[in-house]
């Protein structure tokens, strides 16, 4: 059983569009690419190495496929990161049939399917980057085993976010935080089941209460 890893550097208001430089992804208008050099450090440079030092593949939206397509296979091959992911396995969740150029790319052609097949398999971690598009597919079907998530000191307002309107609603267990010293946070989760509810309102509703609540269901 090979175990799906959702990785994504995300601002403190959950937007992970284009972290890495400013040309990365200006899809609609956005404005802030590279927001991440800033808060880098060693901490959470430590944080990125850990993530990569376990044997993993590549799972990827078509989008994030082509930015990392026309960057890693042009760095230096003794590179930390380029080295390993030119090597590992590219699964790239596509429909367009457009070629795909790096080495080791497989395309899934049902993204929903296709990882719930390879989830089945044995093999190393799927891990994810980027991909926001895929990420809300997987979401969607449960398919995502951990969240891996470093959340950085700054608000950019817009772009595409980590968690979006498809996600399916679960409970999390956090399992690991740590804090780099430029203010980022790295926590770890699991799905833990449905989410609960409950109530600290422990009185009959009075009659203004009563009312509130009425109003709000017509209003939707």
């Amino acid at each position: 059983m090979r175990k799906v890893v959702a990785a994504a550097f995300v601002s403190l208001d959950g937007v992970i569009q284009g972290p890495g430089m400013p040309t990365e992804d200006p899809t609609g208008g956005f404005r802030f690419g590279g927001w991440l050099w800033p808060h880098s450090d060693d901490v959470n440079g430590g944080w990125v190495g850990e993530l990569f030092a376990e044997p993993f593949d590549l799972l990827l939206g078509r989008k994030t496929y082509e930015i990392f397509a026309a960057y890693w296979p042009f760095m230096p091959e003794e590179h930390p990161i380029a080295a390993p992911f030119n090597r590992v396995t590219k699964y790239v969740a596509t429909r367009t049939g457009a070629p795909m150029t790096w080495a080791n790319s497989v395309a899934l052609t049902d993204a929903a399917a296709g990882v719930a097949r390879l989830k089945q398999q044995d093999g190393p971690t799927l891990l994810t980057q980027g991909s926001g598009d895929l990420l809300q597919t997987l979401m969607a079907e449960g398919l995502i085993d951990e969240f891996r998530v470093m959340t950085y000191p700054v608000i950019l307002g817009r772009g595409k976010r980590l968690f979006g309107e498809r996600a399916a609603p679960t409970t999390l267990t956090l399992t690991r935080t740590a804090v780099s010293p430029k203010g980022a946070t790295l926590s770890v989760y699991e799905p833990a089941g449905p989410v609960q509810t409950g109530s600290f309102g422990s009185l009959e509703p009075n009659p203004l209460e009563t009312a509130r609540q009425e109003r709000m269901k017509r209003e939707g």
